[in-house]
């Protein structure tokens, strides 16, 4: 009797260590302009950790709106300082876990690789019927852009013809299916692309575009959430980073 009990507890144990323990994951708000960097390097995490991150792209605007209202992010990585900011101050985040990721850079761009110039002065001259613009309110990198036509004294001729995207993604897929002729897009965006024409708009000419990773307070007891923030630190991450054009 004793015998045929031990036999069956050893085979439950056996099957028991047969299974594979399942690997934690995590829930990642990514910036629109961030999404080709942070896919690689949720992939590179996972390859390096076993850990999964999921990852959702937006609007920050958008995102700190999905995450007062209870949205189930563990964290977020917004496009500028003022959302992550104004996340830490709704008290929506763990204290002190905010810090900058990444510094972006606006780029104007067009399918047709005629249309800009090497100095944007398409902008002065106006021959385009629609530039595309992200919504300024929800996405840092369309606020940049009317910063950009504000002070060079563009933004009356100009504002007639801008469609507006809600991220910075819906922006570029305005350009690259012709509802808009050109527009301001993230260099990450188009680096590296060939076809069509681009200008970096000059940095000094709008607000830094600082992008910051903050831990949501549902990440706090996150393991893999905690690590990934670090991750995004590592010489790896960075080196990824920095080859979609970021500093």
């Amino acid at each position: 009797m004793f015998g045929r009990a031990l036999l069956c507890f050893i085979m439950v144990f056996s099957v028991t260590l047969a299974v594979p323990v399942r690997a934690d994951d995590a829930k990642i708000a990514v910036a629109a302009n961030f999404t080709a960097p942070a896919k690689e390097i949720a992939a590179l995490f996972k390859a390096s950790t076993g850990d999964t991150v999921t990852l959702s792209f937006g609007a920050s605007g958008q995102f700190v709106t999905e995450i007062s209202n209870g949205a189930p992010y563990n964290v977020f990585l917004s496009a500028d300082v003022d959302h992550a900011k104004k996340a830490e101050q709704a008290g929506l985040t763990v204290p002190n876990s905010r810090f900058t990721y990444a510094t972006g850079h606006l780029v104007l761009w067009s399918e047709n690789p005629n249309l800009v110039d090497e100095q944007g002065k398409i902008l002065a001259r106006g021959t385009f019927t629609h530039v595309a613009i992200a919504d300024p309110g929800a996405a840092p990198y369309g606020l940049a852009a009317v910063q950009y036509l504000k002070n060079k004294g563009l933004w009356a001729a100009i504002s007639p013809k801008i469609v507006q995207g809600k991220s910075i993604a819906q922006v570029y897929q305005f350009i690259k299916s012709g509802n808009a002729d050109l527009g301001f897009v993230a260099l990450s965006q188009v680096i590296g692309k060939h076809e069509g024409s681009e200008w970096k708009v000059p940095d000094a000419d709008h607000a830094p575009i600082t992008q910051q990773a903050v831990l949501i307070k549902q990440g706090a007891g996150n393991r893999v959430a905690k690590e990934f923030m670090d991750y995004l630190k590592r010489p790896e991450a960075q080196a990824i980073i920095a080859k979609y054009g970021y500093n």
